[in-house]
């Protein structure tokens, strides 16, 4: 039998991970992707994937694609469908959403609600965003990840802390800072272990001893919440034994003398009361930090990650441990300083493809940790009326999951959801419309874990009847009556429209390009050290802000501070006397977020929905290995099997999400009891500030 010839496509991987790998499919005469593996010639993912992305075949020809619109026909949140046609889908969106605009609660009735089930910069947000301002809608306020962190790090640096990661083969000294980097971030892991073969040290800090913190050479448990008094201590030790870089904070820092001072407020004893971390562990982290380019011959670089910011004092956390580089003098080296994230250094021409001057003046915004406030019409404008679901899947992931779920099955909520499977999401829909996976459609890829621009070019037909989303909303436009020349435009169109604005970085980056070699290095320094000489702070004094005006304007402290969560031990007795664990409920390694938790081989991978308790405080409780149990609090309750050991801190429990609900032993998962306050700094998602309780079911 001959053997078909393959054709080879460059792709992009689209999910919501750092790594943003680039693909190569292969395809045969029968126009099916048949195998997918890393592309090579990548300088930073060098050809290797996940464990989630190398099954995304089977998640491509899931049987459980959706073929074709549907229109719920029972009870919502039964999942009874209907098939209909694409434009009688088309009709009924259109007219339901013209007949909301033109009542009395106006156009601001309708809400969008999308995260970054792909992160393209077609599909994510281009005319789907274009399509909502023209319509008047509400605009979504997507901090579910990453606000605190951003905002928190913006005061202190004026811009994310970031560095080539390519150049982390110096670093000396590596903190995972809250980053399960191993998993989460797996190519720069690779890296962090080229440093170790040079010589490097690998500390974690986390409360969870996870994957990183086991093949790290010294894991730190910290109690949830508490980073910003580490850092704090840190501070004090770096400053008392003089292990600063004067030179450095003279020149480019505003605020040394405050900082001092405020440094001087914590000692190592009370920073170990309040973290729960040895003062001998505080003192010689502190030491070795500080002391990594004098005794190791290399720069010391923190890895920070969003996990440590989702609680109530998470902006004030990254602002203040973002300080650190700047006192050792850190940015000045080739592998030394912080990163968080690339995606700033990205100048794509957001405002030309979203079009937000079509968004009326004084139009309400909703914060998307607030569903379901929105749903219960309990946030200030129009009740929501209608929600338009895409990219996520806030059934799953939303917090307070109970109140969601209850403000899903109102009467008269109309829900319209875009997806590729029966999500828990899609239980509750009134129209579902069929998308395409990344296989299927083109796109643009930018990163926030490294320099390269990616094409995601289309290697297979839209199986069955999906679209992808910028098709969508162009026949939604279409009849809605919206002008043409804002929706008659292609998706090649719009990655030149992406790349366009003469931003210097993307000299020389065109779509032919990009169809040629399927990605682009960022046109910036080869050795990129942007705070080296203190020119790279985007701060209103054009300095490192150890002191912030704007903070102080806004009546917040001007200093870095410790802020405890808002469900705190030491700060809430009452609350902690009913429910005295604190939970922390990280993704579990197979899945991103809810994404891949319907692909069999990975689910198998993970397993069961599990809780992971402190043999001591299972002894407490009577829970014993396997036993099934419930945690719960005020605001809901699920069930886990439960996992004994000391990878987690007495009092801290660790519950792995998201799993779909009708994948767990009640129909309910984490998210049930974590809440909907928000951070101290850019609105951001506190999933990792709930106290709990747990008991055998």
């Amino acid at each position: 039998m001959q053997r078909q010839a393959l054709t080879t496509v460059r792709a992009a991987c689209p999910h919501d991970c750092p790594d943003t790998c680039a693909m190569l499919v292969s395809v045969n005469d029968d126009g099916q992707a048949v195998q997918l593996r890393g592309d090579p010639e990548h300088p930073y993912t060098r050809g290797f994937l996940c464990l989630k992305v190398a099954n995304y075949l089977e998640r491509t020809y899931h049987p459980e694609r959706l073929p074709f619109p549907l229109r719920r026909v029972g009870p919502k949140g039964r999942g009874n469908f209907e098939r209909i046609s694409w434009e009688d889908a088309i009709a009924i969106i259109a007219e339901k959403l013209t007949a909301i605009a033109q009542s009395p609660d106006g156009p601001q009735a309708i809400l969008p609600y999308s995260y970054a089930g792909t992160m393209g910069k077609l599909q994510e947000c281009g005319l789907d965003r274009r399509f909502f301002h023209r319509l008047g809608a509400s605009k979504l306020d997507r901090t579910i990840c990453a606000t605190a962190g951003a905002v928190g790090s913006q005061l202190t640096l004026g811009a994310r802390p970031v560095i080539d990661p390519l150049q982390i083969r110096n670093s000396r000294y590596i903190i995972n800072w809250g980053s399960n980097t191993s998993v989460t971030n797996s190519h720069l892991w690779a890296l962090m272990h080229q440093a170790r073969k040079a010589g490097a040290v690998i500390v974690t800090i986390d409360p969870y001893c996870s994957p990183t913190a086991q093949k790290s050479d010294w894991w730190i448990p910290i109690r949830p919440g508490t980073d910003a008094a580490l850092a704090l201590g840190i501070m004090h030790i770096l400053f008392r034994d003089s292990l600063e870089d004067c030179e450095y904070l003279n020149d480019y820092c505003l605020g040394v003398p405050e900082l001092r001072q405020r440094a001087m407020e914590y000692p190592p004893s009370r920073v170990s009361e309040i973290t729960g971390i040895p003062v001998e562990d505080i003192e010689r982290l502190a030491n070795e930090y500080g002391t990594s380019q004098r005794e190791r011959g290399g720069p010391a670089l923190i890895r920070l990650n969003y996990g440590l910011q989702r609680h109530g004092g998470g902006g004030m956390a990254v602002r203040t441990i973002c300080c650190l580089p700047a006192i050792t003098g850190d940015w000045r080296h080739p592998g030394g300083g912080a990163m968080l994230s690339t995606s700033r250094l990205f100048p794509f021409n957001q405002a030309a493809l979203e079009r937000p001057e079509l968004s009326p003046p004084g139009t309400r915004t909703i914060n998307m940790v607030q569903l379901a406030e929105a749903l219960h019409g309990e946030l200030p404008g129009p009740p929501v009326k209608a929600l338009v679901v895409y990219n996520c899947n806030p059934a799953a992931v939303a917090p307070d999951q109970s109140r969601v779920l209850a403000g899903l099955r109102r009467d008269d909520l109309f829900t319209v959801v875009l997806e590729q499977f029966p999500t828990d999401t899609v239980q509750y829909a009134d129209i579902v419309l069929p998308a395409t996976t990344q296989l299927e459609h083109l796109d643009l890829h930018g990163s926030y874990g490294h320099l390269y621009v990616l094409l995601n070019q289309p290697a297979i037909a839209p199986l069955a009847e999906a679209k992808p989303n910028t098709e969508i909303f162009r026949r939604l436009a279409k009849a809605m009556g919206f002008e043409p020349e804002l929706f008659d435009v292609s998706d090649e169109q719009l990655v030149e429209l992406a790349l366009s604005g003469g931003a210097p970085e993307f000299a020389g980056i065109t779509l032919e390009r990009l169809r040629r070699d399927g990605l682009a290095r960022l046109n910036l320094p080869e050795t990129f050290l942007p705070f080296a000489e203190g020119k790279g702070f985007g701060t209103p004094s054009g300095k490192c802000e150890f002191f912030s005006e704007t903070l102080a304007k806004q009546g917040f402290d001007p200093l870095p501070t410790y802020i405890p969560p808002h469900e705190d031990p030491q700060t809430r007795p009452e609350l902690a006397a009913r429910y005295p664990l604190q939970m922390i409920c990280p993704p579990a390694p197979a899945f991103l977020n809810s994404t891949f938790v319907n692909v069999d081989s990975l689910r198998r991978h993970a397993g069961e929905p599990f809780v992971e308790i402190h043999p001591e405080d299972a002894e407490a409780r009577g829970i014993q290995e396997g036993m099934m149990v419930r945690i719960f609090n005020d605001r809901g309750r699920f069930q886990a099997k439960a996992q004994i050991g000391d990878r987690v801190k007495r009092g801290v429990v660790v519950a792995f999400g998201i799993w779909w609900n009708r994948f767990t032993a009640d129909g309910a998962n984490c998210n049930t009891v974590t809440s909907t306050a928000i951070t101290d700094l850019g609105g951001g998602a506190t999933f990792f500030d709930n106290l709990v309780e747990i008991a055998p079911v």
